[in-house]
């Protein structure tokens, strides 16, 4: 029989899922960032437009960065929390100073599809395990994402 954890999950597992969500810490991080250099900088006739969209997308950001801190808290471990440690293992790269609203979409929608594919990763990962906690939240995130990768492709379409 396998060694559980406090929420009975097997432990090696738990690692192995804690290890992968700390990724997604570190790429939600510089995701964080870069959007809120974006909404800071954004310059030109959709300013009004993409400053709010920025806020609100990096506003939902610093929520999904707490909840999968929490995430890997309760499965027993703990979350990276320096961005030395974020810039390291993070697909998502840093932005420079972007104030053109559609490089700035475009940067967005590549990060998304980062994002969605590591979660995509984690959802196998934690029904292996056996995870519900873990597999609802990823669900719900791919949910939303994909729908924003829609919105902010037909931006970029006009």
């Amino acid at each position: 029989m396998a060694a559980l954890n406090a929420i009975g999950l097997d432990i090696k597992k738990s690692k192995n899922l804690s290890d992968k969500l700390n990724v997604l810490l570190a790429n939600y991080s510089v995701f964080y960032q870069n959007t809120r250099g974006y909404h800071w900088n954004i310059r030109g006739e959709k300013f009004f437009e993409l400053h709010l969209k920025f806020e609100e997308l990096y506003n939902d950001l610093h929520l999904k960065i707490d909840e999968v801190a929490e995430r890997i808290l309760t499965l027993g471990h703990t979350p990276d929390h320096n961005f030395s440690s974020y810039q390291k293992s993070s697909i998502i790269r840093e932005s420079t100073q972007v104030s053109d609203g559609n490089k700035a979409v475009k940067n967005i929608l590549d990060s998304l599809t980062s994002i969605i594919t590591l979660q995509r990763e984690i959802l196998s990962l934690s029904g292996d395990a056996g995870d519900e906690g873990t597999n609802a939240l990823m669900s719900d995130y791919i949910r939303a994402q994909e729908k924003l990768v829609w919105m902010y492709s037909s931006y970029l379409r006009k």
